[in-house]
């Protein structure tokens, strides 16, 4: 009975939102979290009112890099209130409960299904275009959680790093999606090659192209590529907006570039 509860307030919810879209990848350390953040910002920039849900509840990181790491949730007559990050974005994170940001959270599935279940029922994300829920890497608690609590989400993006050890998860990462009958929305290869600032010449550090090829192989859409640049990182440690701050590097035109895509997916456009 009470489960039954639990589904009917996250479906109440989850009605007001247009568009639910996950972010995963099969390994740690490929930029995913990073790339869920600049996404958000990218579509909040177009105009659309997008909800962040940082779903890594070991590892909360999406707060540092929004600079909201002392804001808190708060209640009301309505539900636990998001954290407004600016204009047309909203965020939710584990790291907005914790006591201090060195606090771990020591938790099995059921506890983080419970806390999961809450950040989409009990939340009040009101009328979205988008929400963008971040996973940690793999396919454990979290992933499978957000799968079947969102069975009707619009689809998994699929974030990887060129070289063949990052490949090698995706593939573990679009079969876990196929299995859990969620769409393969795209891949994003993250980290595709690098400019140097003195010559302009380009520099594939990890490769680049693996995640058009995954592409290809699994015949699923390729969203886009996002080369290395040093201002994603020094901007998500001071808290400040990449796509604001940067907006004509070419790491802002690859984020808008797969915005464009993914417009074009949820709308049932060709992706070219």
């Amino acid at each position: 009975m009470q489960e039954k509860m639990d589904n009917e307030k996250i479906n109440q919810k989850l009605d007001k939102i247009k568009h639910k879209l996950v972010v995963l990848s099969g390994k740690g350390g490929v930029g995913k979290s990073t790339v869920s953040t600049n996404l958000a910002l990218a579509l909040s920039k177009e105009g659309y009112k997008v909800g962040l849900l940082d779903a890594d509840i070991h590892g909360p990181s999406i707060p540092k890099m929004l600079g909201l790491e002392n804001q808190r949730m708060t209640p009301s007559e309505k539900g636990i209130e998001p954290v407004n990050a600016q204009k047309n974005l909203k965020v939710v994170s584990m790291a907005f409960l914790l006591q201090d940001r060195d606090s771990p959270v020591i938790w099995r599935g059921p506890l983080k299904m419970g806390v999961i279940k809450q950040f989409l029922g009990d939340v009040n994300w009101g009328d979205l275009d988008f929400l963008i829920i971040d996973l940690p890497p793999g396919t454990g608690d979290e992933p499978l959680s957000i799968a079947q609590l969102i069975p009707n989400n619009d689809g998994a993006i699929i974030v990887t790093t060129p070289q063949d050890v990052a490949l090698v998860s995706v593939r573990k990462s679009i079969n876990f999606v196929k299995k859990m009958n969620m769409k393969p929305l795209g891949i994003i290869e993250n980290m595709s090659g690098f400019k140097c600032p003195h010559c302009n010449k380009a520099i594939d550090i990890f490769k680049t192209g693996g995640g058009k090829k995954a592409s290809i192989d699994f015949k699923i859409p390729f969203l886009g590529d996002i080369p290395i640049d040093p201002e994603i990182v020094s901007t998500g440690d001071s808290g400040e907006s990449f796509m604001i701050k940067n907006a004509r590097s070419d790491a802002a035109k690859a984020f808008e570039k797969i915005v464009d895509n993914i417009e074009k997916i949820v709308n049932k456009k060709e992706v070219k």
